[in-house]
C-alpha cells in the first residue's frame, strides 16, 4: 500500500461521526423522557448509553493525539469482528439447545407470568442470532478483510468503519432484547420493530458506503469476483430490508407499528424478503467469502474466472424471482406461484455450476 503517511489529530471522519452520534444521543434522551411505553423506554436508555459511549470514545481518540497510519490495512476491526462472530455464534447455538430442550420438555423455563424465557420468545433469538449475529458478523468482517487485500487499499471512511461494526452490535442487542420482551412485528427473519429497522438501515447504508469507498480508491484496476458477491449481498439486503419493513408506527414514542402491506401483498413481500435474505445473505455473501478463502487456502487460482462471472450474474438474476415458492397453494395468484417455481428450478444451474 502506498497511501499517504500517518494522519494525526481530529479528522473529518471523527468530527462528522461525533456530531452524528451527539445528535442521536439527544434524540434518545428526548425519547427516554417522553415515552410512556415501558418497553420503548428500555430501548431508549440502551440507545442513549450506546451513543454517549460512542461520543466519549471518539473524544478520547481525538484527545490522545495518536498517529493513524494510513499506509497499513485496518486490522483492529478484523480482530474485533472475529471475537464478535465467535461470541454470537456461541450465544445462538446455546439458545438453540435451550429451545430444542423445551420442545422435548415443555415445562423447562416455562412461566406464564414471566415470558422472557418461553419458547415463543427465544425461538427468534436463536434464528436471528445464528443468521444475523453470527453469520452477519462473519460476512462483515470477511468483507472488510477481503476488500482491503484485493484492492490494496485501507478501508475507506476512517472511524465510520468502526461505526458500522459497533452499530451492528447495537442492532443485535436491540433485536434480541426486543424479542424476549415481546417487541416483534411477527415477520419471519424480520421481527424487529420500526425504530430498530431504521437504525439497521442507517448502519447498513454506512456499511455500503465504506465498502464502495474502498473499491473506489483501489490500487488494482480489476475488481475481484469476491467483491462482486459481497457488493450484491450488501445492496440487495438493503433493498429487501427497507421494502419489507415499510410500516406506520402508532406513535413516535411507542414501539408498535403496522405494516404498509396487507393480505396477500404482505405475504408476497415477506417471502420475497425471506427467500432472498437466504439468497443474498446466506448464499451470495458466503460465496464471496469462498471465492477468496478457498483459492487462498488451496494456493491455486479460481479454475475459470470467466465462469465465476457467469456464476455471479446468473445467480443474482435468477435468485431474486424464486420467493413465491414459499407460498404454493395459498391465495397468491397462480401465475406468481408458477413464476417462483420455474425460477427455482432454473436456480439449480448457477447453484450447482458455481460449486
Amino acid at each position: 500500500m502506498n497511501d499517504s503517511a500517518a494522519r494525526k489529530g481530529i479528522g473529518l471522519d471523527v468530527l462528522t461521526l461525533g456530531v452524528f452520534l451527539s445528535v442521536l444521543a439527544l434524540v434518545s434522551l428526548f425519547l427516554t423522557a417522553k415515552t410512556e411505553d415501558p418497553l420503548m423506554k428500555v430501548h431508549a436508555v440502551i440507545l442513549l448509553g450506546a451513543f454517549t459511549l460512542g461520543v466519549a470514545a471518539l473524544f478520547m481518540r481525538a484527545a490522545s493525539g495518536l498517529n493513524f497510519d494510513q499506509t497499513r490495512y485496518e486490522e483492529g476491526i478484523i480482530k474485533a469482528g472475529i471475537v464478535a462472530t465467535v461470541f454470537w455464534g456461541l450465544v445462538g447455538f446455546l439458545v438453540g439447545v435451550i429451545i430444542a430442550s423445551q420442545l422435548a420438555f415443555p415445562n423447562i423455563m416455562y412461566n406464564p407470568d414471566f415470558g422472557w424465557m418461553n419458547f415463543g420468545r427465544l425461538r427468534p433469538v436463536h434464528t436471528s442470532a445464528v443468521i444475523f449475529a453470527f453469520g452477519g458478523n462473519a460476512l462483515m468482517v470477511t468483507s472488510f478483510y477481503v476488500v482491503q487485500r484485493t484492492c490494496h487499499a485501507r478501508l475507506a471512511g476512517g472511524v465510520w468503519a468502526w461505526f458500522v461494526f459497533w452499530g451492528y452490535q447495537l442492532f443485535i442487542v436491540l433485536a434480541a432484547t426486543g424479542y424476549v420482551s415481546g417487541i416483534t412485528q411477527s415477520k419471519e427473519y424480520a421481527e424487529p420493530e420500526w425504530y430498530i429497522d431504521i437504525w439497521l438501515t442507517i448502519v447498513w447504508v454506512a456499511y455500503l458506503l465504506v465498502f464502495l469507498g474502498t473499491l473506489w480508491k483501489r490500487k488494482i484496476k480489476h475488481i475481484y469476483v469476491a467483491n462482486w458477491f459481497y457488493l450484491a449481498f450488501i445492496v440487495t439486503v438493503a433493498m429487501l430490508h427497507i421494502i419489507n419493513n415499510l410500516a406506520v408506527p402508532i406513535s413516535l414514542t411507542e414501539h408498535k407499528s403496522y405494516s404498509l402491506f396487507s393480505g396477500v401483498q404482505d405475504a408476497m413481500t415477506q417471502w420475497w424478503y425471506g427467500h432472498n435474505a437466504v439468497g443474498f445473505f446466506l448464499t451470495a455473501g458466503f460465496l464471496g467469502m469462498m471465492y477468496y478463502f478457498v483459492p487462498k487456502r488451496a494456493e491455486r487460482p479460481v479454475y475459470s474466472y470467466r465462469l465465476s462471472i457467469v456464476h455471479f450474474w446468473s445467480l443474482i438474476f435468477i435468485y431474486i424471482w424464486a420467493g413465491p415458492h414459499h407460498l404454493h397453494y395459498t391465495a397468491l395468484p397462480m401465475w406468481a406461484q408458477t413464476l417462483g417455481m420455474t425460477f427455482s428450478i432454473a436456480l439449480w444451474m448457477p447453484s450447482w455450476g458455481g460449486g
